[in-house]
Formats: structure tokens, sequence, C-alpha cells
């Protein structure tokens, strides 16, 4: 189907999201619904053409407020000079961040920049069980602060009240849009949105059970220069864009084409989350895997070094996993010994590295589970963006490199994913020897 001429050099969506992991399920949610849509690691020298929506992906969930402040504003600006007409500020739908930042920061930040005075928080995705109910977030069955969230090695979340936890990150009033108000649909949401704002509220925290709840507030948010939240609020951007005559809908096979990519395959995990130690033991018990202790690598063992010939020894038959997940009594541990810092920086370090030598011995296929890994290791492959393909689970699609010689990635936050996931992804990314 083909589609304004004005879409082939000004795409209408510009996001900039806080990790590489959170960029590419952002990505996927705006493909099924029909935007053709590139991912940037981080801001990029050209524009990508011949799409309807660009994701800068940047490393600031974690990083110093000030750098995530700045990083987003850079991004913001280079958006704004593509043409973008509405811009989406994407973090993950667990909320995660620190008493200091980084989301509330952020958003204050693009506000002020933007020239505006309201935007939403809705970091709900009813597909992985991620809802809001009277401002308050579960995770399944759970409320946030005791779904394991509670253990997160870097940003821990202890409390499941939203619009406190996003009034201690900003200095602006923080509101709520309860579900009694989403139930009812667009046109209530949006007269919600003006009595908070004549209230100064600057940021509303926003309830939703269900897709057809994330559809109602997408198009009641039809006219704000900045949505933030999660990946799931994005199902119901495009269609804002579809009725103002901007955007013609485009079947799903059409905007997810991706090249086919021939080459030996590898799965790399840094995640410590329940769903990646739950993938983990499900690979093992049939394939072969490799460790990575992040103690002997502190120590100056080869540990890369035994990767590697670890991996020369399987992967010419199979594909095989390299990871250093582990249970969060365990991350806890390296932690006290090692430092926070210090031990994560240890194994991405060693799974980039472990990442950009087996690309020069033959592999093609990547999937990476961990925001911070899969951050570390794009870099190291010298991917500067990707062109975003089908989904494979809930929050996860395949995607391709932009270049001459494309490799095929799946970007896996750590919380998402089946059991099998490590599997079924490389099979989508066309690994046939499982």
């Amino acid at each position: 189907m083909s589609v304004p001429q004005t879409q082939a050099t000004k795409p209408l969506l510009g996001c900039i999201a806080d990790d590489f992991t959170g960029a590419t399920d952002l990505a996927n949610m705006l493909v099924r619904e029909g935007m053709r849509t590139v991912q940037t690691i981080g801001v990029p020298d050209s524009a990508p053409k011949d799409v309807d929506a660009i994701v800068v992906a940047l490393k600031s969930r974690t990083v110093p407020a000030a750098e995530a402040v700045a990083d987003s504003l850079a991004a913001l600006d280079w958006l704004q000079r593509q043409g973008c007409r509405q811009f989406f500020f994407k973090y993950c739908s667990t909320f995660d961040s620190t008493a200091q930042g980084n989301i509330g920061l952020v958003a204050d930040a693009l506000l002020q920049a933007l020239g505006s005075d309201f935007t939403i928080a809705c970091p709900v995705f009813p597909e992985t069980g991620r809802t809001l109910y009277r401002g308050h977030l579960f995770i399944q069955d759970q409320l946030l602060n005791e779904s394991g969230m509670q253990n997160h090695p870097l940003t821990p979340m202890t409390d499941p009240n939203l619009v406190r936890v996003l009034q201690q990150q900003t200095p602006s009033k923080v509101g709520l849009i309860g579900y009694p108000i989403v139930s009812k649909g667009a046109e209530q949401i949006a007269t919600e949105i003006a009595t908070l704002r004549q209230q100064g509220v600057r940021m509303a925290i926003v309830d939703a059970l269900e897709n057809q709840d994330l559809y109602a507030i997408g198009a009641a948010c039809a006219d704000l220069p900045l949505v933030t939240g999660g990946s799931g609020i994005a199902l119901g951007l495009p269609g804002n864009f579809i009725r103002a005559g901007l955007l013609k809908p485009q079947q799903g096979a059409q905007a997810s084409a991706l090249p086919a990519v021939d080459g030996l395959s590898v799965v790399l995990a840094g995640s410590a989350s329940k769903a990646t130690n739950a993938q983990v033991s499900a690979w093992i018990e049939k394939h072969p895997a490799f460790r990575i202790d992040p103690l002997a690598l502190a120590r100056g063992e080869p540990v890369v070094a035994q990767a590697l010939a670890f991996a020369q020894q399987h992967l010419q038959q199979r594909p095989a996993l390299i990871y250093a997940t582990t249970t969060p009594e365990q991350v806890k541990q390296v932690q006290a010994e090692l430092g926070v810092e210090r031990a994560g920086q240890l194994i991405e370090q060693a799974l980039a590295d472990i990442a950009a030598a087996l690309l020069n011995n033959g592999v093609r296929r990547f999937v990476i589970a961990g925001g911070e890994t899969s951050g570390a290791v794009v870099k190291a492959l010298g991917v500067h963006a990707l062109r975003i393909g089908a989904q494979i689970d809930p929050g996860v699609p395949a995607t391709a490199s932009i270049g001459a010689s494309p490799i095929a990635l799946a970007l896996k936050s750590g919380n998402f994913g089946s059991v099998d996931f490590f599997e079924k992804a490389l099979r989508h990314l066309g690994e046939t020897r499982i």
C-alpha cells in the first residue's frame, strides 16, 4: 500500500526510549499498528528514510539524572529537526526508577522544551500482565513491590503507588486519571485531562486494565505534544494520525518486512529477572550453555577466552547460550563483594567482548536478554539502527540492523518472554537447527 509522499521524508511520531530493549518493545507496538518504524542506537548522524516513526534508544534509565535529561533533550532536538509531529517518552512497564529519577525529571525537561504544560504517565502493558488500578501497578496478580521487582539490582521498586513514586521525582504536581474515568472512553478521558490542567496538574498517572483502555487513552492524547509511558500506550497513537489523514494504515506484514540473514546463532543473557532465569533453566535442559562468573572476571581469569572456546566447540553444530543470569540472592552476594556498578560493568563488558568476537567468527543472529546487556552488545556489534520486524512474544520483535550486511537481533527485556523464548526467537530469526 502506498503512503503519501510526505511520509517518505517526514516521520510523524518521534520516540525517546530510556533503554535498548524498551525501544524495540515500543517499536514493535508501532509496527503492529501499521507504522513503518526504525530504531536508532542513540542520536544518529543521518535520518532514516521512508518511515512513519523513529525510536531513539538511549541508555538513560540508570545513569545520573543530569545525564539522562541532557541525552533525552538531545534526542528530542534531533527528532524535532526531522519534522515529527508528536513525541513519546518510553520507560519500562514496571516504572523502573529511583526516588531521584529519572522518569519525572526527564518528563519535566521534555515538557519544558516543547512548551507544553501537561502529559500523561501510563506504563500499562496488559499483554505482559502490567495493569494499573487506582494508581497502583500490578504485575499479573501481584502488586509491583511483591512481584520480584523489589529485588531489582539497579532499580528496586518497593512502592506500587505510582502517583507517590512519580511525585517524589518531580516538582510538578502529579494527578491520577482513575479507571472509573478511563472505562468511559476517550471523550471522558479528554475532559478529565482538561480538568486536571485547570488544577495545575502537569503529569497524570492513568489507569488501564485492557488494550481497549489504551486505545481510548491514545485517542484522548491526540493533541498532546508529549505522551509518556510503557510501550502499551503506543497502541493508541497511530490511529490518531490515520484519523487525521496523515497516515494510511498498512498491513502488518508490509510494515514488518525484514531481510533474510544467514550465519551462526547465539543467545547471550545478562538479566537476573525471574523470566530470564526461567528461560535459562529451560534452555540448559536441552542445549549447550556456558556460565560467566563475575567473581572470576574480577579475579582476572580468562573467562571471555573460555566462553569463546566453548562457542567454537558448539556453534557450528547448533546454537548455544552464554549467560551471566543468576538468582537475586547470588546477585546481591556478588554486588556486596564487587559493588553494584562494577559487577554490572564486568558482565556487560564481557558479553560485549564475546559478541564482537563471535561476529568476526560468523555469528549473524543474536538473541540478547536484558536491557543493559542489549545496549552493551549492540554497541559492540557496531549497530547504529534497526529495522523492526514481526513480534516474537509480547514486547519483543525480531529486528535487523540497517546496512550492507545486516545482523538479525532479538533484544529482550529481562522480564519479557515465555519460558521457551530463546528457541522461539532463534526460529523467528531464521535458525533451523533447534
